[in-house]
């Protein structure tokens, strides 16, 4: 049974929650692992480095937009398949996250937990637009 009363604030959880992750993550790349060091470790990985700066750009602005509850439904399910990939990179690490290079359970858990916000919505204390915008934009 779904409780209708606080389930918009389970969705709202797991979008601040996830959406902070995101950010953390994109950050990591960008001020710890460096922007050149995460560009070279997606080269080594036999990925074109330009790949990199759209990973972070999507850690970020994904990020961004799932803490203040913009498109959830459409930011949640384009970051799955970045999230898919991730765990293709920790796949030969074992499943356990806390293996040395990671394993793949962390982000298949997290790419589960997109799905699920895809299917949710961004719940309580959300930003919408109003639908006079989304209408002037879809036009």
């Amino acid at each position: 049974m779904i409780y209708l009363k606080t389930a918009t604030y389970a969705a709202f959880a797991l979008s601040v929650s996830t959406g902070l992750l995101f950010l953390a993550h994109g950050l990591l790349k960008v001020f710890v692992f460096t922007i050149p060091g995460t560009v070279g470790f997606f080269e080594s990985l036999g990925l074109p480095g330009a790949l990199a700066y759209a990973v972070i750009a999507a850690e970020l602005l994904g990020g961004l937009a799932l803490i203040l509850g913009i498109a959830v439904r459409f930011v949640s399910l384009a970051l799955v398949p970045m999230l898919i990939g991730a765990a293709w990179v920790h796949a030969g690490n074992g499943w356990l996250f806390s293996n040395e290079n990671g394993g793949w359970a962390f982000p298949v858990f997290w790419a589960a937990v997109q799905l699920a916000l895809a299917l949710t919505g961004p719940g309580a204390a959300a930003l919408r637009l109003p639908k006079a915008s989304v209408r002037a934009v879809a036009a």
